[in-house]
């Protein structure tokens, strides 16, 4: 979401027509409606993510038939580099968490 403000700002209005928006993960139901509202007119992304993806895995808001707007998709680009990408974010948070948590209490 602060990407797409962001782009919005740089651009100087909410429509991203030319736009294409890369990502490591598939965007989940509540990214893909914002990316349909500003019409970015391609996405591309590396992981998919089967439960919750919303660009072709779980669903697809990004071309569904009802909505006013359609977004090309390229899916599965530097897939492995992003999975990692990733795991090795989640793993760290979830380090710091524990961290955090012992931590607390102790004290």
């Amino acid at each position: 979401m602060l990407a797409i403000t962001q782009a919005e700002e740089a651009m100087g209005d909410w429509r991203l027509n030319d736009c294409t928006l890369y990502v490591t993960k598939e965007p989940c139901p509540m990214c893909a409606g914002a990316i349909v509202h500003v019409r970015f007119a391609r996405v591309v992304f590396g992981a998919n993510d089967p439960k919750g993806g919303a660009a072709g895995s779980a669903l697809n808001l990004l071309q569904f038939p009802g909505l006013n707007h359609r977004c090309d998709i390229t899916r599965g680009v530097r897939e492995e580099e992003c999975r990692q990408l990733l795991l090795t974010f989640f793993t760290e948070q979830r380090a710091k968490n524990e961290k955090v948590r012992k931590q607390a209490e102790s004290n």
